[in-house]
């Protein structure tokens, strides 16, 4: 639906001009499953009352707009998403009563039936603007008020909001309703604290709910509640979510020193959503892909864990205190990033969650800070629309490490001193970039001026690299660290790390020397390492403490590509995986030398978190950077690692399974497949490994891919799991039939359905986009320009963004297809996110095919 964009421009002069007390909003889900009532009562004062300003709405009817009890005319609220309004006085009220659709897409008020049993589910999503498709509201971060919700619903629901409520009481007036209809009711909500639109929340339906509650260790009883549609009931798995939700508020609230701020704490699983989870005040809403309906390794309990912490966070970073405008959106995403890592590596069994967010969550920084649409942390955005691009790598995971940069800077007491009188001065309220530096430099008496201008205000990703000397009796006569940066971005930085020297000994590859090193400018000395043995490895940020691309000198990286799996250490592991990995990703490496030593290595690796990241990783890179005539070579090499750790695992452990779900998307010659086959059917054994649900049609979408399962096979499966992840799980591995009638159904669905979740877009747009079926989508590359067009227009700019990523036409095998990008561009104006997303394929594919160019020069 259209809507005007929210500029910072327009809304600081709101800003300016009015000061919001409250909002009454009542809610009608009663009226159908395409549209409900909303009925939004404002009241607001002004400073400027012969200044016009704006309401924002997003509606499919507005029934009536009264000011101080006179009307106003909506005029072209429909066209723009905004009531203008002139006539103001000092003191306001303003009522707005429209008709409001619901979504299928995860965003703004989106309903769902699900297909297991009927039952009906609605759930809201209004960051970073969509509250303003359900209410009307001055929709910015910096007018805060206090919200009142009154929410009609069929009297059998189950209604959850911010605040505590009560309900679901007889609604006034009403009939008996139609033979078989649910009597409405309505639930009434107390009135928020003072909050941004984009943290209010509702969600309505037949869920099934487990109410508790937590005492912290100051004493404070917080009501705690988990939420989930009725189908998934058995799977809430409510003593582990709950005992992590009560570690989370028991860390946190030691940590800032003082009480949890909110009157409750839910979290509603809900389906189709299009995001992991958000931070609503007192409400959190999570996907439900979080509840497992098979058996998992410990690995997606962490990342679980985390989601929950990341989450929790945001009630002290975002929720009690807000961004002024969505250019500190690193106030809330960094330190919600930070913070969650830390709770579960201190506060829950997760204790290797660095290692997780070294491999995972900054290796994504690492990757995005290096495109064409890179930022700063603190970056300037003049439109919602820029913010919302900016929900990425950067804002997420190199503000987080280079969180953990400052608290070694400035040490941990006195950051958590900084942060304790940042909450104290600016509760409820709003803040900045400055507010926050402040509090920390008033709490340790270090000026981060400087440290803000590098690490905050700049863009680009530095690289250090090992320069040294040895003498004839091989060791090292001086060693130095040479700093880099991008031509774009001209930037050397301060970095504080460890350089590790690494021996191999009995097989394994242990420290034997490590000094830290302060690097400055091009070229740092490091005095530490003079006369010291040149060892079989070199590795710069040793503790990953530091935030910079890392590379090696040939002995060492000769040490890695042959034998990483015996690195003792799992951080230092992690970091050299995650360098391997961005050296493919800048054609410094092979793909085929990256997957080697992936194979050879991966049964070193104890850490499950990290073989689930790298599995990722090694997926992506295959996708994104494999010559389509190798690509089924690269999975091959890979099944053929996993098939032997997977005979040999003990019976039964995480890592049994790890094996199992590697080879579930690797496996490419007859051999492995008649393994999967076998073990769909039942016909052969692995001791120990449960065949269930989720693996059985993770083998199942395999086969498919391979051209050894169809249709028959695949509708068999789905009478036996007819749920809706069981239908998603249908449509990939319908998805991923290697023949063109196939690929053009799932073409059409990922292209023309308004009904899919984000889960749905990622597992059919991945069975769809095969490296090893290059040959057979080359007729996609053109199609997907011309959809372009059609996407922006028709989808929300969640799903857009989402399918101009997974559906871009990798792998790349022509320079044409830079060629064709470029035309594209240049036809017309696009939409700026449009923009940014070809933007970045188009840098991708040229690091890939510069990669390729390389591969094919004699040596």
């Amino acid at each position: 639906m259209p809507a005007a964009e929210i500029t910072r421009a327009e809304t600081a002069e709101r800003a300016r001009l009015l000061r919001v007390d409250a909002y009454d909003i009542t809610l009608d889900l009663t009226r159908g499953s395409e549209v409900f009532g909303s009925v939004s009562v404002i009241r607001f004062s002004c400073r400027e009352p012969a200044r016009p300003t704006y309401v924002d709405l997003v509606a499919a009817a507005v029934r009536e707009v009264t000011l101080n009890g006179v009307p106003v005319d909506p005029g072209g609220v429909l066209d723009t998403g905004r009531i203008e309004l002139a006539g103001m006085a000092g003191h306001n009220e303003l009522r707005v009563v429209a008709d409001c659709r619901y979504t299928g897409d995860g965003t703004g008020m989106h309903r769902c039936a699900d297909s297991s049993d009927g039952k009906v589910y609605a759930y809201t999503k209004f960051e970073p603007d969509y509250a303003r498709t359900v209410f009307a509201n001055f929709e910015q971060p910096d007018l805060k008020a206090a919200f009142t919700f009154h929410v009609i619903a069929p009297g059998h629901w189950r209604v959850l909001s911010s605040q505590p409520g009560t309900g679901p009481q007889p609604l006034a007036g009403t009939g008996p309703g139609p033979a078989g209809a649910q009597p409405a009711a309505v639930w009434h909500f107390e009135p928020t604290p003072p909050i941004s639109t984009y943290l209010t929340v509702v969600a309505a339906g037949e869920y099934h709910v487990v109410a508790g509650g937590h005492v912290t260790p100051g004493g404070q009883r917080v009501p705690v509640s988990l939420a989930c549609r009725a189908s998934l009931a058995e799977h809430l798995e409510s003593a582990d979510i709950l005992g992590i939700t009560g570690q989370g508020l028991d860390y946190y609230t030691g940590l800032f020193g003082g009480d949890y701020p909110f009157a409750k704490y839910d979290q509603v699983f809900v389906p189709g959503y299009s995001a992991g989870a958000t931070e609503n005040v007192g409400c959190v809403i999570l996907t439900d892909e979080l509840l497992f309906r098979s058996r998992v390794t410990d690995a997606q309990y962490a990342l679980r864990a985390e989601v929950i912490l990341h989450e929790m966070a945001h009630m002290w970073f975002g929720d009690l205190v807000t961004m002024r405008w969505w250019g500190d959106l690193w106030l809330n995403e960094s330190f919600a990033e930070f913070c969650g890592t830390l709770a579960s590596a201190e506060a829950t069994r997760f204790t290797d969650a660095w290692t997780t967010f070294c491999l995972s969550r900054k290796a994504w920084g690492y990757a995005e800070d290096q495109l064409p649409s890179t930022h700063p942390v603190a970056a300037e955005v003049d439109t919602v629309s820029q913010a919302l691009a900016n929900f990425d790598g950067i804002s997420y995971a190199k503000g987080a490490a280079v969180l953990r940069q400052l608290v070694a800077l400035v040490g941990r007491d006195s950051f958590l001193a900084g942060l304790r009188a940042y909450f104290a001065a600016h509760a409820w309220q709003n803040a900045t970039l400055a507010d926050l530096l402040s509090a920390v430099q008033a709490s340790s008496g270090v000026s981060l001026a400087g440290w803000s201008k590098a690490w905050l205000e700049t863009a680009g990703l530095n690289t250090l690299r090992p320069q040294f000397e040895t003498g004839s009796d091989g060791r090292l006569r001086w060693f130095a660290v040479i700093q880099e940066a991008a031509a774009a971005h001209p930037v050397l930085r301060p970095h504080q790390v460890s350089v590790g020297l690494y021996e191999r000994s009995g097989g394994r590859l242990r420290r034997v020397h490590q000094v830290r090193a302060d690097i400055t400018g091009e070229r740092t000395e490091v005095p530490g390492l003079a006369g010291r043995p040149q060892p079989d490895l070199i590795l710069i940020n040793d503790d990953d403490l530091g935030y910079a691309a890392i590379r090696f000198d040939p002995r060492s990286l000769a040490t890695l590509t042959g034998s990483i799996g015996q690195l003792d250490d799992s951080l230092a592991r992690a970091v050299c995986w995650s360098a391997l990995a961005d050296m493919v990703r800048r054609a410094e490496l092979p793909l085929p030398a990256f997957m080697a030593a992936l194979a050879g290595g991966i049964g070193g690796e104890r850490s499950l978190t990290a073989l689930r990241a790298l599995s990722s990783e090694a997926a992506g890179l295959l996708a994104r950077s494999a010559d389509p005539g190798w690509a089924a070579a690269g999975k091959q090499q890979l099944a053929a690692a996993g098939i032997s750790l997977l005979r040999d695992a003990q019976p039964g452990s995480d890592h049994q399974l790890a094996w199992a779900q590697l080879v579930s998307w690797t496996a490419t010659s007859p051999g492995q497949l008649d393994l999967l086959a076998g073990l769909l059917d039942g016909g052969t054994e692995v001791a120990g490994l449960a065949v269930d649900t989720e693996l059985r049609w993770a083998f199942l979408r395999r086969l498919a891919a391979a051209g050894r399962a169809g249709d028959a096979r695949i509708d068999a499966e789905l009478a036996a799991d007819p749920t809706d992840t069981g239908r998603r799980h249908a449509a990939a591995a319908r998805a991923a039939i290697p023949d063109a009638g196939h690929k053009a159904a799932a073409w059409r669905l990922l292209t023309r359905s308004g009904g899919l979740g984000a889960a749905d877009i990622d597992e059919i747009a991945g069975a769809f986009m095969l490296p090893e079926h290059a040959g057979l989508l080359a007729p996609y590359a053109d199609r997907y320009f011309a959809a372009l067009p059609g996407i922006w227009a028709t989808f929300g700019p969640h799903r857009r963004a989402r399918l101009g990523k997974l559906l871009f036409p990798y792998p790349a095998s022509s320079p044409r297809l830079l060629t064709r990008i470029d035309d594209f561009l240049a036809a017309a104006p696009r939409d700026p996110g449009l923009a940014r997303v070809l933007t970045e394929r188009r840098d991708i594919v040229a690091r890939a095919l510069r990669g390729a160019a390389a591969r094919r020069v004699p040596a």
